[in-house]
Order: C-alpha cells, then structure tokens, then sequence
C-alpha cells in the first residue's frame, strides 16, 4: 500500500498473539509475506510458516536497545517487517522503536489484540477500569505503588517465576490474602490458568508467556498507604531526619508534581518528599541529595518499599553534588540552608516557571528566606502542628516546632 498512512519506506510493526499465523488478519498477512527482512523474537519467528513468509529472518540481540539503529541501517532499502507481541503500541516494541529512532520515522503498525484485552475478556473486567503494570525490564517493586485495597491490577511479567517473585513481594508488603490468576498463552490453543492466594501461592514457575491478574486484600494489620501526599511517618525507615506527615502533605502541595516533571530533594534525611512526588504519578522523577551515605541508603531502600524504586539518589554536599544534575521543575530544600552558596544554586538551576520550596525551624535560615521573600516575592508562611497528648488524667496540646516555608515561582531570568 502507497497512501499516507503507509509510505513505501515504512518499516512496518505486526502484532502477533499466541494464535500464530491463523490468528492474523489478511492485511498483516500480506505484510508479512511482502516483507524482504522479518525481525522479532525467536518465539514470534517461529509462528510465521516458512513458505508463506520467504523474507530473511533476523532475531533481536540482547540487550535490544542499543542495537536496534545499527541492525536497521544494516537492513537500510529493504522491505522490513518488526514482529511484536500483540499491539505494538502497547508496552511493546512500537514505543521502542519511536523512542530510539525518533518520532519522525515512518512507522506502519498493524495491532494485534494485546494480552490485557484478553485477559479482560477472560475475566469479565472492563478493562477502562483495570490498571496495567508492566514488569518487563522493570523493578519489581514498582507493583508496590499500584497495590490498593479491592483494586484490580493486571500485571505484564517477565520470564517463568514472574508469578513467584510477585507472590513473594506481595507476602512481604501485607498483600497475602490476594487472588492470584496466571493466565497464560492468551488467544493460543494452549491457553492455561494457575489460580490461588499470594499467601500460599504453590507455583515455582509459569508459561513464560502470561499475563498476571491481581484481586488486591490488604492485610488487617498492614498499613495503609493512601494516593495523596500525607503517608504515614511510620511508612518510613528513618532517624529523626524525616519531613512529618502534615508539614510534608503541606509541601507536596506547594510543589505541585504534574506528569513528567522532575523534582530536586536537597537534604533527602529520609526521602520522604521525593518518593511523594514520584508516587503522584508514574512518569514523575525525582532526584534526592544527601550527604550522609547512610541516610542515602536509607532512601533507596525507603523507595523501593514504597514503590518508586526509579528514585535517583546522590551522595554528596550540596550545592557540590548539584553539578551535572538534568534541569528540574522543582526543586525542594530541606536542610542545609545556610551552606554557602545553596540557595543561588537551586535559584539559578530553576528554568522560568520552576518552583522551589524550602522548609526550616531555625531563626539563621528562617531569615534567609525571608530575604529572598523580598527580593523574590512568592509565599511566606509558618505551619503550626499540635498533637492531642495525656497530660495527668485529662488531654492536652502539645505542639511541634512550628516549619517556616518559602515557596515560589521562578518568573523571567531576570527576577
């Protein structure tokens, strides 16, 4: 085909189900016959029958990624065909190949039903209502962030103990009492289902090919962890250096994550505000600096409990440690104020329409921002937070030591 949506220099992407070539429509087919080079998987190439599709069979390498350029400037002036599992554009090799070779490629997609459209067919789920964790090339405790109380997850896995290793984290975060369901070789002949509870989940292994649905039960006795800022302090490892549940809530607030945006925490202590930014939505980013190695451990390991393993954390003194750092949206200063030469640095790495916010409880940084709330203008405010506490027979106030922020946000590079 010669039309605008299918240019003759077009590397063209077909999605294949475990159904094989009976399983194609007769577009993919013709494709697929017509191609002069087929890339994919062993497993994928294996489904196209040899006479029918004479094209040269090339399998990807590993690791995928970086050779992806040099394999299809190898292959530059031919017919190419891309195999993927299922619909391409859908955590598949469609993105990959956009991601790597820029969007200006002229890429002709021919889906296949994905493995999430099936398993909702299967399941009698709607499947607008499910949400999709991906664990292809991924940590796997990012499920962590997804695990809410009667929430249906369906979760893409990545070789045969997949189902296993996620029955172990959820033991291990207090998800035991969750369904589990492997649904495996979705749309093939061979399709199959393991069914049963995390807590006594009795598989070693899956069909590498499987698609994990997921009936959340939280445990009586774990805790909860909400969507909004504001976790628990008990959600957290920590030695004292940690922003507190109502003041951290306040400061998410004030830096205001939207999707993709990527966040400084200078002065990690325990991570607290960087992992609360990430956990706001998927595609955030968040960099904690920390000069103290142990408490840089500490977040790491604070992050991947809590679901946002892709936190970044750097070891080192700021405003040092900032050299070399991508550009952020936002930054956050919660210690170390009165270092030399901090504040200038979060200021001047800002873009215009950047926020930074910092927090303090002393008298020397407090009038630090206050300074800059006069050369910078923004919001000045002091929380205030009192716990209800036994005092004799009765009850009482007692009141933490009030936090001083600034907040702002950067307008021309001239403010």
């Amino acid at each position: 085909m010669n039309d605008a949506r299918h240019p003759t220099d077009a590397i063209s992407v077909v999605g294949i189900g475990a159904d094989g070539w009976d399983g194609l429509p007769e577009n993919s087919r013709r494709t697929l016959r017509a191609a002069q080079v087929l890339i994919g998987g062993p497993r994928q190439l294996d489904l196209l029958p040899p006479d029918d599709c004479p094209g040269e069979r090339v399998p990807w390498p590993s690791p995928l990624r970086p050779a992806v350029p040099g394999l299809l400037a190898a292959h530059q002036g031919r017919r190419i065909a891309v195999l993927a599992s299922g619909d391409p554009s859908f955590h598949g090799i469609g993105r990959t190949l956009t991601e790597i070779l820029g969007p200006g490629t002229p890429l002709h997609v021919l889906p296949h039903p994905s493995s999430v459209s099936y398993a909702c067919a299967r399941l009698g789920w709607p499947l607008e209502a499910v949400e999709t964790v991906s664990l292809v090339a991924r940590p796997l405790d990012a499920l962590t962030a997804a695990l809410h109380h009667g929430r249906r997850l369906l979760v893409l896995g990545e070789g045969p103990e997949s189902p296993a290793r996620v029955a172990a984290l959820l033991r291990e975060r207090g998800w035991g009492g969750t369904r589990i369901r492997v649904l495996e070789q979705l749309g093939g002949p061979r399709e199959g289902l393991l069914d049963g509870t995390a807590a006594d989940w009795p598989y070693e292994r899956a069909d590498a090919l499987h698609v994990l649905a997921l009936d959340c039960v939280r445990d009586p006795d774990a805790l909860r962890l909400g969507t909004t800022p504001g976790l628990p302090d008990e959600a957290y490892a920590h030695d004292g250096q940690l922003t507190k549940r109502y003041v951290r809530a306040a400061t998410l607030a004030a830096l205001a994550p939207a999707p993709g945006e990527l966040l400084w925490d200078v002065g990690g202590g325990s991570g607290s505000i960087g992992i609360e930014w990430m956990r706001a939505h998927r595609t955030c980013r968040a960099v904690a600096v920390e000069k103290s190695p142990e408490r840089a451990a500490r977040i790491t390991r604070n992050a991947a409990a809590l679901g946002v393993p892709g936190l970044d954390v750097v070891t080192g003194p700021a405003p040092a440690a900032l050299a070399g750092l991508p550009v952020p949206d936002a930054v956050f200063i919660g210690g170390g104020l009165t270092a030399p030469g901090l504040l200038d640095a979060c200021w001047d790495a800002l873009p215009a329409g950047g926020r930074l916010v910092a927090n303090t409880v002393t008298l020397e940084s407090e009038a630090l921002l206050a300074e800059r709330y006069r050369r910078h203008g923004g919001e000045l405010i002091r929380l205030a937070v009192a716990s209800a506490v036994p005092v004799g027979g009765f009850t009482g106030w007692r009141q933490a030591m009030p936090v001083t922020q600034w907040s702002v946000t950067k307008g021309s590079p001239q403010q």
